[in-house]
């Protein structure tokens, strides 16, 4: 388990609550985003601004961090690679249980309290990539590249090529020429 630095952008001290159950704190900040917050055609730009706000409420096991993240999104369209740009909420929710709580063994279910501090790192990035489409597009209705010669076809809607023949099948298209001058055969 790696050990927390308090002064972090995405670590959060939660000994302000003590451990009274009932107790909360509201938090909003703004910080930079951590590397490789997405998946690799759509993700939050490493540096941009995210921002938090959180409710952190100190319960018997833990801490319950609730709230939302906000961040802006770049990438690529799945279809016809136009660049893409959007904003993304995502809700946020974790338990943060108490080290003398914690189950041991189980160190990868669990989120754990470090120190009396909370790491947001992990909840940030399973909700960012959990929430992302899996193939993201400029438009629902986007059709993309042309097959054939790479042509954006938003750009060219009446874009076309003359049929060419696959050269596995052109055997079989000389059959059907043949049909076609002798139908009696």
């Amino acid at each position: 388990m790696k050990t927390l630095d308090p002064r972090a952008p995405l670590v959060l001290d939660t000994r302000e609550l003590g451990r009274r159950p009932g107790s909360t704190r509201q938090v909003s900040r703004t910080v930079p985003a951590p590397a490789d917050l997405g998946i690799e055609v759509l993700s939050v730009p490493e540096g941009s601004p995210v921002e938090f706000d959180l409710r952190l409420e100190a319960v018997m096991e833990g801490v319950l961090v609730t709230g939302t993240a906000d961040a802006s999104l770049s990438g690529e369209c799945a279809r016809c690679l136009e660049p893409i740009t959007d904003e993304i909420v995502v809700d946020l929710q974790e338990l943060y249980v108490y080290e003398d709580h914690a189950i041991p063994g189980e160190d990868d279910e669990v989120s754990a309290l470090q120190d009396d501090l909370v790491d947001l790192e992990p909840l940030l990035r399973d909700a960012v990539v959990l929430a992302l489409p899996f193939q993201p597009l400029c438009t629902d209705d986007c059709p993309g590249l042309c097959p054939d010669c790479g042509a954006r076809l938003a750009d060219d809607p009446g874009h076309a090529h003359d049929a060419a023949i696959d050269p596995r099948w052109a055997a079989l298209s000389e059959l059907t020429t043949q049909t076609e001058q002798d139908p009696q055969n």
